[in-house]
């Protein structure tokens, strides 16, 4: 049996479907970062010379080292824009095309992270990063279809992978969590709030009235909380439609719900940090007019157009067991002979992955570990200088693709014009932490009701039960008696302290970067016991493994009504304008963390290059 420690000291785990443990264990090659547990994300050793050339001014001299290896393309970057660049400049130049991917994480994917875990007879996978396809059907462009459709991606599979009863079936709804430091005592409040029209999307909703009469707070704040639902109320009485407008994009939700609406902070703080895990900003940063695109109450008696996107109305479905790591190993697979079996997006699921041939003498290699530091041009080739396990390396491409985040390219390309070093320091990303928690059983959550649990005032804002996704030779949790993986989000922020959101976001970054995963471990543990002991959950008897994915550059940064002005695209413009033989991709260059973003921008980076 496996041991608390086994799992923090990174044992290799679970991959091949239908194997006893020690059967999965041998089916794959020792080194297979997915399975190392404890500190992941950025890991230690992925990040501190980065750091050393753009936060501590180092340099690094490689004018006197051989140029060691030629390559049509260079791509910095392993992430999906950069494997997707790879893809779409093969399939423009040919299977013949020579590529290089540099990464300087132990693991290919960036943001899109597998994690995996054996329990006894169990395996489970998780994602540690790029959750899902945000709406496949209605966001993706053309490009970024054919790509899913190239690699063998269904859509239509997703709708039975996904079950979407299952939880609703055990009487389980999503919660929300009181902690004692900001609301005097620790409280689970388990439901949603039923308005007109979600009885039957939301079977398990409770009147607001009563859901509220539960929260640890006053009778007063919890008066304005029920009137803030109240359809007929129109706390913007007065204004015509395009005031009202302004009003929301130019006013924070929380000075909307303080200082138009009249809450109290008390009443406030119920919704401050239930913005962080999609904006990565607390509600004191988020414009009041994006709360109501994602249905946040207080705006139902506006009488507003309803303008929103309906892209938000298509389930959140599109999810692999791992996320989006699901469309990066198809990425990898097509890219690189031989390093996995199969041809579908079932099978690459469970299929191994062979690390020690990703970089083997094939036409296409992607490099680990490898972290770039400059890249300079000469009359007919891109320079690319590297650091790799201590040592300093030269490659000549005809040309490259930069997909990785845009504030370090300044540092790469000291020599691109000052406007555009600027436009590309724009884009700060956001901090941010996810976890995969690994319980032995989810007992607990079923003697609550609850599958998922949002914490307002928490270091963790969200907590949640692992997406009930069984594709290819991969079956999720449906017992609860089975060990499952629970889904833990923490973003570090500076909130109500006057901190617009890239401040915010470099603040959140230092505090983050301090930490050791015993601190993160220590919150877990605490949080997770305090959640869930009513239900009689205990941390030490309950957990079987912890792997923290830390992204201190997470989410790329998008554009704030409260902090943007209009010409915000011509600054991401300038940003990803090319230089010479350089393309700049990644979804930094279309200031939006979704995965679709990542493979247009990959796309337009290549026709830059190729026509």
């Amino acid at each position: 049996m496996l041991t608390r420690r086994d799992f923090l000291d990174g044992v290799a785990l679970a991959i091949a479907a239908g194997l006893t443990p020690a059967a999965q264990l041998a089916a794959q090659p020792q080194h297979y970062p997915p399975a190392l547990t404890g500190l992941r994300g950025d890991h230690p050793g992925s990040f501190e010379t980065a750091h050393a050339l753009a936060r501590e001014g180092e340099r690094f001299s490689f004018d006197d080292l051989p140029i060691e290896e030629s390559y049509d393309l260079v791509v910095v970057g392993g992430g999906i824009s950069g494997l997707a660049a790879a893809y779409f400049y093969r399939r423009a130049v040919g299977p013949q095309a020579r590529i290089l991917i540099l990464d300087n994480h132990d693991d290919f994917g960036g943001h899109a992270k597998r994690n995996e875990f054996s329990v006894g007879d169990r395996r489970i996978i998780g994602y540690g990063g790029s959750e899902a396809m945000q709406s496949p059907n209605n966001l993706y462009s053309p490009v970024a279809k054919e790509l899913l459709r190239e690699l063998g991606i269904e859509l239509a599979r997703f709708e039975t992978a996904f079950d979407r009863n299952l939880y609703a079936s055990l009487g389980l709804s999503r919660s929300l969590f009181f902690a004692r430091e900001a609301f005097g005592r620790d409280a689970l409040v388990v439901g949603e709030a039923l308005t007109p029209g979600d009885a039957q999307k939301r079977p398990n909703a409770r009147p607001v009235e009563e859901l509220i009469g539960r929260y640890p707070i006053s009778e007063t704040s919890r008066a304005e909380l029920v009137a803030l639902y109240d359809p007929a109320r129109d706390p913007l009485e007065g204004q015509d439609t395009e005031d009202k407008r302004r009003i929301l994009k130019t006013t924070s939700y929380r000075d909307y719900l303080m200082k138009i609406c009249g809450l109290s902070e008390e009443a406030a703080n119920c919704f401050q940090g239930r913005t962080l895990g999609f904006f990565g900003l607390g509600a004191d940063a988020v414009p009041a007019a994006d709360a109501r695109d994602l249905g946040y109450p207080g705006f139902a008696g506006l009488a507003l157009p309803d303008d929103r996107n309906p892209a938000w109305e298509e389930p959140y479905i599109y999810h692999f067991p791992d996320g989006n790591a699901g469309i990066v190993r198809l990425l990898v697979r097509s890219l690189v002979p031989g390093v996995a079996s199969g041809n579908s997006m079932d099978d690459v699921v469970v299929a191994p992955f062979d690390y020690d041939k990703l970089d083997a003498a094939t036409n296409v290699r992607i490099r680990l570990n490898a972290t770039c530091l400059s890249v300079r041009e000469t009359s007919d080739q891109v320079i690319v200088g590297y650091a790799r396990a201590g040592r300093l390396h030269r490659v000549a491409g005809r040309q490259a693709v930069l997909g990785c985040f845009h504030a370090i390219i300044p540092y790469l390309m000291p020599d691109l014009p000052a406007p555009q070093r600027a436009a590309l320091g724009q884009n700060v990303r956001t901090p941010l932490v996810y976890t995969n928690v690994v319980l032995r059983n989810w007992h607990p959550w079923v003697a609550l009701g609850a599958h998922s649990i949002s914490a307002p005032m928490s270091f963790h804002c969200n907590v949640k039960l692992d997406f009930p996704v069984s594709l290819g030779g991969y079956r999720c949790a449906h017992d609860p008696s089975e060990p499952i993986a629970v889904h833990m989000v923490h973003v570090p922020s500076a909130p109500n302290q006057g901190f617009d959101a890239r401040e915010q976001f470099r603040i959140g970054r230092q505090s983050l970067l301090t930490m050791t995963f015993a601190d993160f471990e220590d919150r877990i543990r605490d949080e997770l016991d305090r959640m869930l002991g009513p239900g009689g959950f205990a941390s030490g008897r309950d957990i079987a493994a912890i792997t923290v994915n830390r992204w201190a550059h997470g989410y790329a940064y998008t554009a704030n009504s409260l902090f943007d002005g209009d010409d915000w695209q011509d600054t991401m413009r300038l940003a990803r304008q090319k230089s010479g033989r350089v393309a700049i991709a990644n979804s930094d260059a279309g200031w939006d963390a979704y995965a679709h973003v990542a493979i247009d921008q990959a796309d337009r980076a290549v026709r830059e290059l190729v026509g």
